[in-house]
């Protein structure tokens, strides 16, 4: 049939032949035919096009359905010869299960890798397996795979131990490895032959099949239709931007199909975009292409028929058919491996897997992806094909990394990156070197794609185009292979892998000939280089081969025989590479001190110069080597020792160091940018093992095979100072004339770093070979000279030192002998401190010091030994002695040159007019001479060998003529110089060792002498130094206590004189503290009551408050009357308390925010940063910083922390996010007549009050109305006494006040709701009180939260914040309409006194008590002002109070009293009334509910629930009432404690015993309970399936976190991205509010949201934050705070490794816990609102975080 009719009527005409379909029969007829794969193909061509790509939209379940039935079945019917199901089980009943793990890593699922046992990091297990195995007890690491990988649990050579997890231990008993073939019959053997040749043949022809229209022989189907597809393929050149536009241009889609289109071609390598006959498509494909290629190739388009897409559908569903087959029985498997590797009919490399494997770059990624899992499944799993397998590969080599070369996919999808799976496997590498010399095959292709050299045939890097740039970013591969292949050094050589080493071994040497000398420089003079020469990519191939240059050396040092060939190659290569360099320079001789040298002219400022020398850099490792096994003692014969020329060995490393000399001696200063680079990479910790360390080797070697002298003389040459030192005079310093200043200055830097390089050649003693040392040694000194700069974290440690090839420094294993741990609190980070007794090894001029290091280091050690009261000298550290290859280096200290040029520099310094010396110069000499002295020492405690002795060599004076001092002397007349004070601690120390020495010499060489008068004299100098010292402490501290006398003496008399300021501002700071302490209360009552008639009244003078502007400085009384004072704040929507979020957001025209919902889902929170400004100054600063916001946005496109158009600025202060400002009010003043109605009469007046006034309303309507019937019934409300209706009351406040009013309103509203702002909308004022309320309550929740007093622990910003929203409330009517707002009171009150006027007041169950409160308390005041009856205010606060604390007893005994527990408590009779009360009342509920309410008994247990239920609403009234009326609280409530119940209910006048409240009204109570309980609403919420709220609310916690971060990371990888069917997401979050996982960052998920598109976090964080989320990015290890859709940031996860650190994007993979504290410190942020303050920070401090795109994640 063709597929062209529609698709609905396809599947009815193919039915019924599916349906008689019989899979058994089909498998019957096989089995008899004569020519098996015609058939089989024959079956193919019929069904294959009727199940797959019938039309544009693809139906993968019911595809997968047909397949399953129409051609996997008979498959698998003739593979058993029975039913699947039976005969499949039986094979894997009868299979030993293989010990390898073999699971395949999902992209970010978590891999473990164990420090201790792994051979190498790549050898990782898969969560399952690590949790089962040993290795979790051991120092692990912990990364996210890049997907593709698999466990090697059960591979033995990948672990020094426990290669087997619990699940893949081998079964000791059937230890007996027969062949696995062996279980199964030969007809099934030859079955499964037949099946898998046939299936894995079809599906390797199609998949590699290129043509478009025809299909290969005997698959042609029988009807062919005019249906074609347009198949887009995956490119990494375009961009995701790129392809979404070019395709809504080609089949005019919508940006979401295209941009779904884009995902699964990124995705799967291919995607159809149109359907269709041929030339439909064709005109797509000619769009497409047609768009894509101004810039760049296009895309890659092709236009098939649809029976071609069919079967290569069905050729990946067949390969995945074959992995699921062969995974029931390791036999299967046997034969798909046998299948796979059988030589083809064209011979050499004609397998189906080299097919498979040479087609790689022309296959999609799709199919790449599914053919290399099969390969996992199968060939890998399986150790004899995998060495087959392995061979293949190896011969293929160079062709695939070719092909990989010209392909553009990356490397994870390409099947060169299976070398790491084979490569690793040491028994495999090995083999593979030897019988396919795998070593020179991969440095011979690395060659032959690295072409460009120069003449001398370097590599030249010089003006790479994009296309070679990306090339040599993929040969970077290669250099990958080849570390994989000499990861594990070998223990046995055979004479093959000898031969075959030393092969690859010369192939090496020819490419690192290559880089010798490479990217050369010469000094620029006169005019800045014009461009920056390209050294970057040279230093890229040096830092990817560090390694690989490393193993190398460890691979000669475990033979000798390959150790002594690759030295001797490495000379002659080093030898070949100096015959081109020596030419054409003149010889020359130098002679000093009465010796002389013949060597060439050569200067580094004119000349060539490379800082590349590899060749002689590994001669230099080899050299070491040499010394460390000693070779070089054993066999001298075999070793050409004799033939090398030392000055030819130190000539280049040499020239190296002389240029790093010059650079810092800002020579080079004109060559750029280029060359500082690259010193500082030379010596960077990155390359500096194989660069810098090996170049002083180098001059080691090259120093310990000649005269000292003749090596210091060429040294001074190349370092341009020989004419310094060698004129006859040179004592009296050069050319005394005034020299160029910048001369002078360049020849005292060279002076300082030839002397420092002359310390580190004798003194660098820490290579194993080079000194007597162990590898643990060097990384101890290593980390003892990090930490005297100062204590350092783990990471830093670990990134100042070297890793090996393993990732590893080595460093655990010897940091705690030399330092201390000390863990972190709730920010920083955990530190180690050098513990004090490895001071001693510190040496000043450590090779690898910068120089910032070194005098941050020097500062550090002296200021720790003067604490310590010791003398603050630094001495050289003893040495570890050298090895005998290297022991004559010590007598450079000797040497008549070096002696000479000390002399020289101290008799410098003793004539210092002529600044042409440095006190870093002096420093060197002095220390130079303490190595000297350190070192006989040494010498004489050892063995009384008296070859080295020093201390003669500087006692003795010059030669005549010039009869110059001796060094000894120079010292002792510095002593005594003014001007060396620093280095007089040095001087001394040297003279009194001096001094032992001499005596030391002295007792060995005579009897003992007599008390030594030298001993006593030096005493007496020591006592003298010693009383000096005390006498300057002394006056250095009467100095400090004198001047500490006068500031404060000062301090004291600036606080006398401003006296009144201090006081203020002292009470401002407090005020419920001041004025509770100062005044007693002055009402007739004594007791401190908030709320009532009887409440706490302010006097004159507490309500006066005198502010001051931050903007202007000037003060300001707070008065009614007066200019309007302000205060910053910032008001956002909030679901902090939120017991519900799952209801959606209500639609802001229509919404109606009266009633608030117990659920609490949405509220209003307003916080403040407590800064006050006149409202004049404020307005003025807004308006400059939107008229900056205005010039900014003209200039520069970028964010600012805040949204200027949202009415957002910054605090002038602080800094501190705000978006509007609160006026501040006085306190209210109030009048109280004795006589008060009670409750009932109160009620009475009250509910005329509302009738009157809704008829009065109704008048006016209905007068506008003109309708004369409805009249009749209204008249019949007259007001009550005093009422007047037409009253307008004026209005107290100023003019400026009242626009602040109406500012404040306004933004609430604007935020609340997200609307527009409109201040003549009635929602106005209820936003305010709801924000009022919603404050209060979350302040009372973090109060208990944190454990903290009601009163007087809140600072004091909240506390202003809280008094002036209180006050601004009680005074937000006054700008509203008034009827409004008596409208609203009147519907306030019909909640609680059922009234038959109004409609639609919800049930009691539906009502927020504490929100009715505030709103009932302060729209009040609008009705109160029209009634001058002598009623007071407070009467009706406390009325409110009352009927709202009884209906909320209500509401609890309704919603919150669970089943009783039988744990009967009696309380001893003390609260036996209120238990009984609360009984009464329970049963008077029971009757008006009936069955509705549990029955309860205990008395005890109510009266509990009622009490714990209503204590947050108590407190939060308190509050309230504590800064409405602003009664200071009593003591109890500053305290945590018992007491504060009563304390509470006495504040707040009500009764103890709460019920008393009922029962002394009780008919009027009775009647208000019935009407609350007669509501339908009530009924319904309590019988719903919906959880009714319980009180008290609980408070809300972010999310239980697992305390191990993998639990994390393995929850994400298993998530799937919900929109884009199965795939795995690629930034998987986590909400920590509600813990749903997102798929953030992707074009996937993206949703639209107020017409824009937002990624998945941003549009969750409207659902569930009300804008503001706390993310957990799981791969990133990272928490992300987000505001809005503009406003984010990252903040610190709670996660710790035991080093107490963080680990942002598990860069070092350390297992990662849970850390309690700073994950409630990012619960208290949520808590306290301030995640948007904390982000406004964040980003004002880092200007990078602004111009991210939020909204996208």
């Amino acid at each position: 049939m063709a597929a062209a009719e529609t698709d609905r009527d396809a599947p009815s005409a193919l039915c019924s032949e599916f349906l008689n379909f019989s899979a058994k029969d089909a498998a019957a007829k096989w089995l008899l035919a004569s020519n098996l794969p015609k058939e089989v193909y024959q079956h193919l061509a019929c069904y294959v096009p009727k199940i797959y790509c019938l039309g544009p939209n693809l139906n993968p379940q019911n595809e997968d359905l047909l397949a399953q039935l129409l051609l996997q079945s008979p498959l698998e019917w003739y593979l058993c010869g029975e039913e699947p199901s039976v005969g499949l089980a039986k094979l894997e009943q009868n299979n030993q299960p293989s010990q390898l793990c073999g699971h395949v890593f999902k992209v970010g699922e978590p891999t473990y890798s164990c420090r201790e046992c792994a051979a190498d990091p790549t050898c990782v297990l898969c969560m399952q397996c690590f949790l089962g195995s040993v290795h979790k007890e051991h120092r692990y690491r912990m990364t996210t795979s890049g997907g593709g990988g698999f466990c090697d649990c059960g591979d033995t050579e990948a672990w020094k131990k426990g290669p087997y997890c619990q699940k893949h231990e081998p079964n000791i008993s059937d230890s007996s490895q027969k062949d696995p073939l062996a279980n199964l019959s030969d007809e099934m053997i030859a079955r499964t032959y037949n099946v898998f040749s046939i299936i894995l043949k079809y599906a390797v022809d199609m998949l590699t099949w290129d043509k478009e229209d025809e299909l290969p022989e005997g698959l042609e189907p029988p009807v062919r239709g005019d249906t074609y597809y347009c198949m887009l393929f995956n490119d990494e050149v375009h961009t995701y931007e790129q392809v979404i536009y070019t395709l809504q241009k080609a089949v005019n889609c919508t940006q979401k199909e295209a941009v779904s289109f884009a995902t699964t071609v990124d995705r799967d390598g291919r995607k159809s975009v149109r359907f269709g006959d041929f030339q439909f498509c064709e005109q797509a494909k000619s769009v497409i292409v047609r768009n894509t290629s101004r810039q760049t190739k296009p895309l890659r388009v092709q236009v098939m028929h649809s029976s071609i897409v069919a079967h290569q559908c069905f050729a990946l569903k067949a390969l995945t058919w074959l992995g699921q087959i062969i995974r029931y029985s390791d036999a299967l498997r046997r034969i798909l491996c046998q299948v796979g590797l059988q030589r083809g009919p064209e011979g050499e490399n004609s397998s189906l897997v080299d097919t498979l494997m040479l087609c790689d770059s022309k296959m999609w990624k799709g199919a790449r992806n599914v053919y290399h899992q099969l390969f996992m499944s199968s060939l890998l799993m399986d150790p004899k094909y995998k060495k087959l397998f392995a061979i293949q590969f190896a011969k293929n080599y160079r062709r695939l990394q070719t092909d990989f070369m010209e392909d553009d996919h990356e490397r994870v999808v390409s099947v060169t990156s299976l070398s790491v799976q084979l490569f690793t496997a040491p028994t495999v590498a090995r083999m593979l070197i030897t019988e396919e010399n795998l070593m020179t095959t991969i440095i011979r292709t690395f060659m032959d794609h690295l072409r460009h050299r120069d003449l001398q045939g370097r590599f030249q890097f010089e003006r790479y185009t994009a296309q070679q740039a990306f090339k040599f970013r993929r040969v970077q591969s290669l250099i990958g292979d080849l570390k994989y292949v000499l990861i594990s050094r070998p223990t046995e050589w055979t004479d093959q892998l000898r031969e075959k080493y030393l092969e690859g071994f010369d192939a090496f040497l020819e490419l690192l000939k290559c880089m010798q000398g490479m990217d050369p420089v010469v000094r620029q003079v006169g005019q800045h280089i014009e461009m920056e020469p390209e050294w970057e990519a040279a230093f890229t191939l040096q830092m990817k081969l560090t390694h690989i240059i490393s193993m190398m050396q460890e691979w000669c040092a475990s033979d000798e025989r390959v150790l002594i060939e690759a030295y001797k190659k490495c000379l002659s290569a080093l030898t070949h590479c100096h015959s081109g360099f020596t030419d054409g320079e003149q010889p020359i001789t130098l002679s000093m001190c009465g010796h002389s040298v013949d060597t060439i002219r050569y200067c580094v400022s004119q000349e060539k110069v490379s800082i590349h020398l590899p060749v002689s850099r590994l001669l230099a490792g080899l050299h070491a080597l040499l010394s460390k096994i000693e070779v070089a003692y054993r066999f001298p014969e075999q070793l050409p020792l004799s033939e090398l020329s030392p000055p030819m060995l130190i000539e280049h490393p040499l020239r190296c160091l002389v240029l790093c000399a010059q650079v810092h001696a800002g020579m080079w200063r004109r060559n750029g940018f280029s060359l500082v680079n690259q010193i500082y990479y030379y010596h960077n910790v990155k390359c500096r093992v194989e660069m810098f360390d090996k170049d002083l080797i180098m001059l080691q070697a090259g120093a310990s095979m000649m005269d000292p002298n003749h090596f210091l003389m060429i040294m001074l040459s190349r370092f341009e100072l020989y004419h310094i030192f060698s004129s006859a005079d040179c004592r009296k310093r050069y050319s005394r004339e005034n020299a160029n200043k910048d001369v002078v200055q360049q020849n005292n830097t060279l002076i300082e770093e030839m002397l420092h390089l002359v310390i580190m050649i004798v003194g660098e003693r820490y290579t194993a070979g080079v000194g007597q040392v162990e590898c643990s040694d060097e990384i101890r000194r290593e980390i003892v000279h990090q930490l005297c700069i100062r204590p350092m974290a783990h990471s830093e440690l670990v990134k100042a030192l070297p890793e090996n090839e393993n990732k590893e420094t080595g460093m655990e294993r010897v940091i705690d002998s030399v330092a201390l741990f000390k863990k972190p609190g709730v920010t920083g980070r955990g530190l180690y401190k050098l513990r004090p007794e490895s001071a001693k090894m510190f040496n000043l001029y450590f090779h690898h010091y910068s120089r910032a290091d070194q005098s941050k280091a020097e500062e550090a050690q002296r200021k720790i030994k003067r604490q310590n009261g010791e003398d603050s000298v630094l001495p050289p550290p003893v040495l570890p002695r050298f090895c005998p290859l290297f022991a004559s280096l010590v007598n450079i200290l000797q040497c008549d040159v070096l002696l000479g040029i000390l002399g020289a520099v101290l008799q410098w310094a003793i004539e210092p007019s002529g600044g042409h010396w440095s006190e870093s110069m002096l420093q060197r000499v002095l220390h130079l001479i303490g190595m000297g002295l350190v070192e006989e020492q040494q010498h004489l405690a050892e063995d009384n060998d008296t070859n080295f002795n020093f201390t003669l060599k500087i006692s003795r004076p010059g030669e005549t003529p010039a009869n110059t001092p001796s060094i000894l002397a120079l010292l002792e007349t510095l002593q005594n110089a003014p001007h060396l004070e620093v280095h007089k601690d040095m001087i001394r120390w040297i003279l009194k060792t001096v001094a032992n020495i001499k005596t030391t010499r002295e007792c060995t060489a005579s009897a003992p002498p007599s008390d030594s008068s030298g001993h006593s004299q030096e005493e007496t100098v020591r006592d003298k130094d010693k009383a000096e010292r005390k006498r300057k402490a002394e006056m250095a501290r009467l100095r400090r206590e004198k001047i500490m006398a006068q500031m404060s003496e000062m301090q004291r008399h600036f606080i006398n004189e401003n006296k009144e300021l201090f006081q203020q501002s002292l009470e401002e700071l407090d005020p419920s503290t001041s004025s509770s302490l100062e005044h007693s209360p002055s009402s007739c009552d004594s007791s401190l009551v908030c709320v009532g008639p009887r409440r706490w009244r302010a006097g004159g003078s507490e309500r006066r408050q005198v502010v001051t502007c931050i903007l202007c400085q000037e003060e300001q009384e707070i008065r009614s009357d007066g200019k309007a004072m302000v205060l910053a704040a910032f008001v956002q929507r909030s679901t902090v308390m939120s017991k519900n979020r799952k209801r959606p957001p209500h639609n802001p025209d229509k919404y109606d925010p009266l009633f608030m919902h117990p659920d609490l889902s949405f509220g209003t929170h307003t916080g403040s940063c407590g800064h006050i400004m006149h409202s004049h100054c404020w307005q003025r600063y807004f308006e400059a910083v939107q008229a900056k916001e205005q010039r900014r946005q003209q200039r520069l496109r970028v964010h600012t922390s805040y949204d200027v158009e949202n009415g957002e600025f910054l605090c002038p202060l602080c800094e501190c996010l705000s978006n509007t400002v609160i006026p501040l009010l006085p306190l209210t003043k109030t009048s109280c007549s004795s006589e008060q109605p009670d409750l009932s009469l109160w009620l009475n007046i009250t509910s005329q009050q509302s009738k009157a006034m809704l008829s009065a309303q109704r008048k006016t309507k209905a007068a506008g109305a003109e309708g004369v019937d409805e009249m009749d019934g209204v008249n019949d409300c007259p007001p009550p006494d005093g009422f007047k209706l037409d009253y307008t009351p004026k209005n107290p406040y100023s003019s400026t006040i009242k626009e602040m009013l109406t500012t404040f309103g306004t933004a609430t509203y604007k935020v609340g709701l997200k609307v527009h702002p409109n201040e003549q909308d009635p929602r106005v004022p209820i936003m305010c009180w709801g924000s009022c309320a919603y404050t209060i309550q979350s302040i009372e929740r973090l109060l208990v939260d944190e454990e903290k007093p009601l009163f007087g622990s809140l600072p004091c910003r909240q506390d202003d914040c809280l008094s002036s929203l209180t006050r601004f409330g009680s005074a937000c009517w006054s700008v509203s309409s008034h009827t409004t707002v008596q409208n609203h009171f009147i519907r306030l009150l019909s909640a609680l006194v059922p009234d038959p006027w109004v409609e639609n007041t919800p049930c009691i169950l539906d009502v927020d008590m504490f929100h009715l409160l505030v709103s009932l308390v302060l729209s009040h005041p609008a009705v109160f002002c029209l009634d001058s009856s002598g009623l007071s205010a407070d009467t009706a606060q406390l009325h409110f109070l009352h009927l709202v604390t009884v209906a909320h007893i209500v509401q609890i005994l309704l919603t919150s009293v669970p089943e009783e527990v039988q744990m009967e408590q009696e309380s001893g009779g003390a609260e036996r009334e209120e238990e009984e009360k609360v009984c009464m009342l329970y049963n008077t509920l029971r009757t008006h509910l009936g069955s509705s309410l549990c029955e309860v008994s205990s008395g005890w247990h109510l009266w509990r629930c009622v009490k714990t239920g209503i204590l947050p609403y108590l407190r939060a009234a308190a509050l309230f009432f504590h800064y409405l009326n602003g009664a200071p609280p009593p003591p109890e409530l500053h305290t945590l404690g018992l007491g504060e119940w009563e304390a509470l209910c006495g504040y707040l006048c009500l009764p103890s015993n709460l019920l008393q409240l009922f029962y002394s009204n009780q008919e009027l109570m009775e009647s208000l309970l019935h009407g609350w309980c007669s509501h339908p609403g009530v009924l319904q919420g309590l019988q719903s399936s919906v959880a009714v709220i319980r009180f008290p609310r609980e408070s809300n916690h972010l999310i239980e976190l697992p305390s191990d971060y993998s639990a994390l990371i393995n929850q994400a990888s298993s998530f799937t991205c919900p929109k884009s069917g199965g795939d795995k997401s690629r930034a998987p979050t986590l909400c920590l509010v509600c813990g749903a996982m997102l798929c953030s960052q992707s074009y996937c998920c993206q949703t639209e949201l107020e017409g824009e598109d937002v990624g998945a976090c941003t549009a969750h964080t409207f659902a569930c934050g009300a804008g503001v989320g706390i993310f957990l990015r799981v791969r990133e290890s990272q928490v992300l705070f987000l505001a809005g859709k503009t406003k984010g940031c990252f903040y610190a996860p709670p996660y710790l490794d035991d080093y107490g650190e963080t680990d942002q994007g598990l860069r070092r993979g350390n297992p990662l816990h849970l850390c309690q504290e700073r994950y409630r410190k990012i619960q208290k942020l949520w808590r306290q609102h301030s995640i948007t303050e904390e982000i406004g920070h964040a980003q004002e401090a880092n200007q990078t975080l602004v111009g991210i795109d939020w909204q996208h994640l």
